[in-house]
């Protein structure tokens, strides 16, 4: 007999944690009993908005109305991104104090620390992009990077976590140290869209002596909020010879 596949193995192994110990939901920490909502109860569940069609075809941005077919959306007629596609998983309110079962689940991830929402978030958000990274084509996986300073104070880069999951679903190698962020910047939580793109405007650069020449680059990040973020990295991506840059982030933030 031909040994299990060691994923198989892997996911066997947390079927029966699982049984023996129900996990809790990822933003308000309730027993799930089952598989419904996988990572979420069914209440929080729920509540999250998967993105869906009809969206803009560039930025991925959702359009409030059901209907229709996907077109550009304004902002990217007037200010055309440096990216190819960006596509998000699920959306959630961009207003800071309504609550949300997803924005509880990044925050937790992201300034509580809790690094083992990496897996989990990475699982769902490569499972519901299935549809854009099957089309992709992509030969390296980057993460956002975050300044060293920062990192050191983090511990750990929320985007690394997302981005592993991503390329272990999909075969596609990962570098979490090819693209640097040079420039330390203030947050973007509290600036506008214009200062969002000033304030990251230089900030990072490609590892010395590696190259990225004619590649597929997808980019990872958690939160795509106003894109200012993704679309430098991908300023940068290209003008170092990636051939196309592709942005997948778990969450967007829409007004």
């Amino acid at each position: 007999m031909e040994p299990l596949p060691r994923r198989l193995i892997a996911d066997r192994f947390d079927w029966v944690i699982d049984w023996l110990y129900p996990p809790r939901c990822r933003a308000c920490a309730e027993r799930i009993y089952g598989r419904d909502g996988e990572y979420f109860c069914r209440a929080c569940w729920g509540k999250i908005e998967i993105i869906d069609h009809p969206l803009c075809a560039i930025c991925g941005r959702p359009f409030p109305d059901a209907g229709g077919d996907d077109h550009n959306c304004g902002v990217c007629l007037a200010r055309p991104p440096q990216f190819s596609q960006a596509r998000s998983w699920a959306r959630y309110p961009r207003q800071e104090l309504e609550d949300h079962p997803l924005r509880q689940a990044v925050q937790r991830f992201k300034y509580g620390r809790k690094v083992s929402l990496g897996k989990p978030l990475g699982r769902v958000m490569a499972r519901g992009c299935r549809e854009f990274l099957a089309v992709w084509h992509a030969d390296l996986i980057l993460p956002v990077p975050l300044h060293p300073r920062r990192l050191r104070w983090r511990g750990f880069n929320q985007s690394v976590l997302l981005a592993r999951q991503v390329g272990r679903a999909y075969g596609i190698p990962m570098d979490p140290l090819l693209l640097r962020r040079i420039k330390e910047t203030p947050p973007q939580t509290q600036l506008n869209e214009e200062d969002r793109r000033r304030n990251v405007r230089g900030a990072f650069a490609l590892a010395p002596g590696r190259s990225i020449e004619n590649k597929n680059i997808l980019l990872i990040d958690d939160v795509y909020t106003s894109g200012a973020t993704v679309n430098e990295c991908s300023r940068t991506l290209k003008k170092n010879g990636a051939k196309l840059v592709y942005v997948l982030t778990l969450a967007r933030a829409v007004s």
